[in-house]
């Protein structure tokens, strides 16, 4: 989700000097390197041991207990908005208005959706009875896992944290919270405000650096939910096979964008660059590259310059409207993939003491180029020219399964073409990123874009075990209709 298959592996230490990263065949130490200052009271083992006391307890069951808990995390997001906020512009420099729509008032969007359906999700089910167990009672109990580790990215710290969480929370889990220390200010926020909200015994904030990561890491927990990069998330994946630990893994790729001539250009112009140029390309879900035929590429560049400027002006580096990168290093790592000039037809400026990288067209681009052969996940947008909407389905099966695809097309053979000839964790037709916001619409990738999903009911889903239960009479008359099956097996037991 964040960087290349090198650098990806780098993520939780990325904005901090002299580190070393990650001893990738031992996962028991899998970081070493420089940490930022943590607040921990108790050891990792420590907390996992007195959430486990807690759950044990059955405190978390109880569905009362739940919804005051959620109550309390939405009253957290209502009374502090500024105060995330700020530390929102303090690490990505994003405008408040882009801070308040997508990390509180979404967050708290899946909070009040899921308080309204938890008290439905949480009873038990009762699926119809095949005859031979008409006498019996059958249902599926929904069940807690335990004690869960989740573990937040660095680009939407508040969102891609809590949003999962809400899901653990709802379905009576004890939570272990690991904000991402790259977005330090977010991360200061987060450790202050989860004790005074949220019960001290059943949910606990672990902050700090990459130590501390491994040491959670270490621990045996009941069910670990991991947004990043693809790389890290095979070393979480491998830590938690230690214990046979389930997870979710919410990870990225390379998100195509299909392009035809049966769509208004203004409006697709508009709505692709929305999703690049939304926290400046760093979500997992941006539009990577765009396919489109050579004519189409002309007109897109064309309605790109102009939008650029009416949303931006002139002097982009200035608009209090364009978010940051989020660390030198990463500024770094993007600035490589625009040294060819020559490839250049929209943007191309960037200030290393700003890092700022204006948004970003890149032209006679190949699928061996180097900004092709990883996740870009920054304002850079290259397109590859096609000829039809085969070549599209061919490229994009050439590589890993996407965690998003968009289609812009009219035509409703071209949409079922490539929805059936493709495979990806999501789908928006004529527009980008919105079905990642839709409640109703479980979230989550395929093969290298991630496993597992979440949001509104998917989310509680995720971190609910559904426990089977027959239940029998035990009665003589109820046991004479099973005799058959007890040896000794006579020839009219067998009839």
């Amino acid at each position: 989700m964040f960087e290349s298959e090198n650098d990806q592996a780098k993520s939780w230490t990325e904005g901090y000097n002299n580190s070393t990263i990650i001893d990738m065949e031992n996962t028991n130490k899998i970081f070493t390197g420089a940490e930022n200052q943590n607040t921990n009271t108790k050891t990792a083992a420590q907390i996992v041991n007195d959430a486990r006391i807690q759950f044990n307890s059955g405190k978390t069951k109880c569905i009362k207990f739940r919804k005051q808990q959620l109550k309390n995390l939405l009253k957290m997001f209502e009374e502090n908005e500024e105060a995330i906020e700020n530390a929102l512009a303090l690490d990505l420099g994003r405008q408040k208005f882009t801070a308040s729509i997508y990390d509180t008032e979404f967050t708290k969007c899946q909070i009040k959706h899921i308080l309204k359906y938890l008290s439905e999700w949480s009873k038990p089910e009762y699926p119809p009875k095949p005859i031979y167990n008409y006498f019996e009672n059958i249902r599926i109990q929904k069940d807690p896992y335990g004690v869960v580790l989740v573990l937040g990215p660095w680009n939407f710290p508040f969102a891609l944290l809590f949003t999962p969480a809400i899901g653990a929370i709802a379905a009576g889990n004890c939570v272990v919270f690991k904000p991402s220390e790259i977005s330090v200010a977010s991360a200061k926020v987060i450790s202050e405000l989860v004790p005074r909200y949220l019960d001290n015994e059943c949910y606990y904030v672990y902050d700090g650096g990459v130590v501390e990561t491994t040491e959670l890491l270490q621990q045996r927990f009941d069910y670990i939910f991991f947004t990043g990069s693809t790389a890290v998330g095979k070393i979480v994946h491998a830590a938690a096979n230690k214990y046979l630990t389930p997870v979710t893994l919410e990870l990225g790729g390379k998100s195509p964008v299909y392009l035809d001539d049966t769509v208004d250009i203004e409006i697709a112009a508009k709505r692709i660059l929305w999703g690049k140029c939304f926290n400046a390309g760093q979500i997992c879900v941006t539009p990577d590259y765009l396919l489109c035929t050579k004519e189409i590429q002309e007109k897109f560049i064309l309605v790109a310059e102009k939008v650029i400027k009416e949303w931006y002006t002139d002097d982009v580096m200035n608009s209090p409207d364009f978010t940051r990168i989020i660390s030198n290093k990463h500024f770094e790592r993007l600035s490589t993939f625009l040294i060819n000039q020559n490839n250049i037809a929209v943007g191309g400026k960037r200030d290393a003491c700003q890092r700022f990288i204006e948004p970003t067209i890149l032209i006679n681009v190949t699928s061996d180029d180097p900004v092709m052969r990883e996740e870009i996940f920054g304002p850079i947008l290259p397109i590859l020219v096609i000829q039809n909407v085969y070549d599209a389905i061919d490229y994009i099966n050439s590589g890993e399964k996407p965690l998003a695809l968009y289609i812009f097309t009219e035509d409703k053979k071209t949409k079922d073409l490539i929805l059936n000839n493709t495979s990806c964790g999501g789908v928006t037709i004529n527009d980008t990123i919105m079905h990642f916001v839709v409640n109703t619409l479980p979230f989550g990738g395929v093969g290298f874009s991630g496993m597992g999903s979440y949001h509104g009911k998917d989310s509680f889903d995720t971190f609910t075990h559904k426990k089977s239960i027959l239940e029998k009479g035990s009665s003589k008359q109820y046991e004479k209709l099973f005799y058959a099956r007890y040896p000794p097996f006579s020839e009219r037991k067998r009839n």
